[in-house]
C-alpha cells in the first residue's frame, strides 16, 4: 500500500502520542472509514426507499404521515 507522505507522518504522530504501533493506528482509521462509508450507504438506501414509497403522495398526505395536524384545534 502506498500512502501520501503527509498522511503517513500524521499517522506516525498519532501512534507516538497514543503509544501504539503505526499498524494499530492504520487499522483503526481504515476500520472507522469503512464503517462510516457503510453507514452512509445504508442511509442513502433508506432515503431512496422512502422517496420511492412516498413519490405519489401530495404535500398534505405527507404532512398527515408526519403527524402534522391540519385541522384547527379547539381552544381550552
Amino acid at each position: 500500500m502506498t500512502l501520501p507522505l503527509d498522511l503517513l507522518k500524521q499517522a506516525e504522530r498519532v501512534a507516538r502520542r497514543r503509544n501504539v504501533s503505526l499498524s494499530t493506528v492504520m487499522v483503526e482509521a481504515l476500520s472507522e472509514g469503512l464503517r462510516l462509508q457503510a453507514a452512509s450507504s445504508r442511509s442513502e438506501e433508506v432515503l431512496n426507499g422512502y422517496r420511492k414509497a412516498f413519490a405519489g403522495l401530495s404535500d398534505e398526505e405527507i404532512a398527515i404521515l408526519d403527524g402534522v395536524i391540519l385541522e384547527p384545534s379547539a381552544r381550552r
